[in-house]
């Protein structure tokens, strides 16, 4: 008997309904309360424009992510820790911690209970009782995550199955009143700024400036373990799993975007732009629902911010077990990445905003190259020095990047500023993409090293 036939029949394959159940809970983690409002806001800000607005915005916001989901299980890695190997040990190390200490318990899970608190549980209480309010909720919301992470085999059911459900009916009540009560024709709103000349340019920055592509390599983790508890064990299986259920969750958050944007231009012939897409969201809300839509309101951003949170405990917890083995257990990492989150959002997340975001800005060209790399190497093969060529040159440049911003005056030194001063002369600095003249640079030094190596 031809032994590769007996495997390959025997091999389990999943059914649609496991597809949908790992695609929502891909979703789910990704799709956050940020997802919601930006998508409003800019229908506010493009009206008319509306269609090729997010049509750029999803090139790159829904692009870029499911680039990065396919290029974690294209390399058949089991993870960010184990993919940045390909570049180097020192990088794999420096890579993952940084990030997922900033995507997680020093930036976006503190936000996570931060943003659903000021736009769902504010409404409701005087501004006298906030910070008491803001503590109790933290309380509460971070005892739902932490209890649901410990039990990361389960995160599949939780977010996939129940909570991301939950939140999508409720988002599809305000999105379905839409439909039937239009406030009016997008069309009748006038679009401003870059939307008025180039909406699609416009949405596609907007779009790159989410920053999901680092959401994506930070859950890759919990997704291939999740196909894991399916009994699925061979790489290439778990690679086309991986790439399937991404293109399944970024399709619907595609889907998302498209009604938010126009929902957030139709919003503009209520008041105006709104200060914000919360605030547009709120106005939403009560026009249609009246008082109960405060209620509805609050419902879709806590569970929106809730399955972000728990992904990214889970997600961090894994990583740390996997990349420090030897030191504590998933149990113990996931409650003292709950408890810096819950202490950050109640005593200092301004103050740890100022150093978190710099170090978010400076991964993003990293983390885009990196994708890169993985998904030209699956195709050209693997090669260390092209790899690690391109990743400092990227990394010198993200570094330009980060110390340009005017607002992060404590990184400013007259030896920076004399280089950034040369880093602004470079061509597509204005829309932050100076950093992809040294990434091609560093390519090319790696492409003629090994070239010259091999000789």
């Amino acid at each position: 008997m031809d032994n590769t036939y007996y495997i390959r029949s025997s091999m389990k394959k999943l059914t649609i309904k496991e597809y949908l159940l790992l695609g929502s809970m891909l979703f789910g983690m990704f799709f956050g309360a940020g997802n919601l409002i930006f998508p409003v806001y800019m229908g506010q800000l493009s009206g008319a424009n509306s269609i090729p607005a997010i049509i750029g915005f999803c090139m790159t916001g829904v692009g870029l992510p499911l680039l990065g989901i396919a290029a974690i299980g294209i390399s058949k890695s089991k993870g960010l820790f184990d993919a940045s190997k390909k570049v180097a040990t020192w990088f794999s190390y420096f890579f993952t911690v940084i990030l997922y200490l900033s995507i997680g318990p020093l930036f976006a899970i503190p936000r996570t209970a931060t943003v659903s608190f000021t736009t769902g549980i504010t409404p409701f209480i005087s501004a006298d009782q906030t910070q008491l309010g803001l503590f109790i909720y933290t309380v509460i919301f971070f005892a739902l995550v932490l209890l649901f992470s410990l039990r990361p085999s389960k995160i599949m059911t939780w977010i996939g199955k129940y909570i991301n459900s939950i939140f999508l009916v409720l988002l599809f009540c305000l999105l379905l009143m839409a439909v039937i009560k239009p406030i009016g024709s997008f069309i009748e709103v006038q679009p401003t700024g870059g939307y008025i000349s180039q909406p699609f340019f416009t949405g596609l920055l907007e779009g790159y400036n989410t920053m999901d592509a680092l959401a994506s390599l930070a859950f890759a983790i919990v997704l291939i373990n999740a196909i894991k508890e399916f009994k699925i064990k061979d790489a290439k299986e778990i690679a086309k799993i991986t790439l399937r259920s991404g293109v399944l969750a970024v399709a619907l958050m595609a889907v998302i975007y498209f009604g938010l944007t126009i929902l957030g231009a139709q919003s503009a012939l209520l008041q105006g732009t709104s200060e914000n897409g919360g605030v547009a969201l709120a106005l939403l809300a009560k026009h249609y629902y009246g008082a109960v839509g405060n209620v509805l309101l609050a419902g879709i951003m806590i569970f929106a911010c809730l399955k972000t949170a728990i992904g990214l405990v889970t997600s961090c917890a894994e990583t740390f077990v996997e990349v420090f083995p030897k030191t504590v257990s998933y149990r113990i990492y996931a409650i003292g990445f709950t408890l810096v989150s819950f202490l950050l959002s109640n005593f200092g997340l301004d103050r740890i905003l100022k150093y978190s975001l710099p170090a978010l800005l400076f991964l993003y060209p990293i983390t885009i190259v990196f994708i890169f790399l993985l998904l030209v190497g699956s195709f050209v093969g693997e090669n260390k020095i092209i790899y690690q060529s391109t990743i400092i040159a990227t990394i010198i440049a993200a570094f330009m990047d980060t110390f340009s911003k005017p607002s992060y005056t404590f990184m400013h030194t007259a030896f920076t500023d004399g280089l950034v001063s040369l880093y602004q002369k470079l061509p597509m600095y204005e829309i932050g993409f100076a950093w992809v003249i040294f990434s091609v640079v560093g390519f090319i030094i790696g492409f003629v090293l090994s070239k010259t190596i091999k000789k």
